[in-house]
């Protein structure tokens, strides 16, 4: 039987490019007192979508190219709970010709650590046939600023 892989240290907040403050709410609770791990992806939608409809890359009902999700996970270090102020750190780990792996950090109050981290891959396709096409301009313009390995 071969040893579990050491686990990656999380993230700071230096690591992240984009910030969004995101309120706990009191139904994000569950029964043992702490934000249940599903609404952790609602978080990850939440900064991902909003950065890229603030930075004109999204239009939610009209846009010809679309993404899908085909890929998430999250790691957890520390719990979040209402009534926490969390705020996402948003990434982008990598550029493809039709995908786009977005990677979160969330951090309690004003920790310097993320308390969670986690990633999804979108695959752009066309809103109509549903078949991946190439990152349009203004998607790929939007998310260069957010590549992990710019400065």
């Amino acid at each position: 039987m071969s040893s579990p892989e050491p686990r990656q240290k999380i993230g700071s907040r230096g690591d992240y490019r984009h910030f969004l403050a995101i309120p706990t709410r009191w139904m994000d609770n569950d029964v043992f007192g702490h934000v249940n791990n599903v609404v952790y992806y609602s978080y990850f939608d939440t900064v991902v979508n909003r950065y890229m409809i603030e930075a004109g890359a999204l239009d939610i009902t009209k846009s010809s190219v679309i993404a899908f999700v085909v890929e998430t996970g999250c790691r957890y270090a520390k719990s979040i709970a209402f009534p926490d102020a969390i705020t996402a750190g948003l990434r982008v780990a990598r550029l493809g010709n039709s995908s786009v792996r977005y990677e979160i950090g969330l951090f309690r109050e004003n920790e310097a650590d993320a308390a969670a981290e986690g990633h999804f891959i979108h695959v752009y396709v066309d809103r109509e046939s549903r078949r991946p096409v190439p990152l349009p301009a203004a998607v790929r313009h939007a998310l260069k600023p957010l590549l992990a390995s710019a400065s």
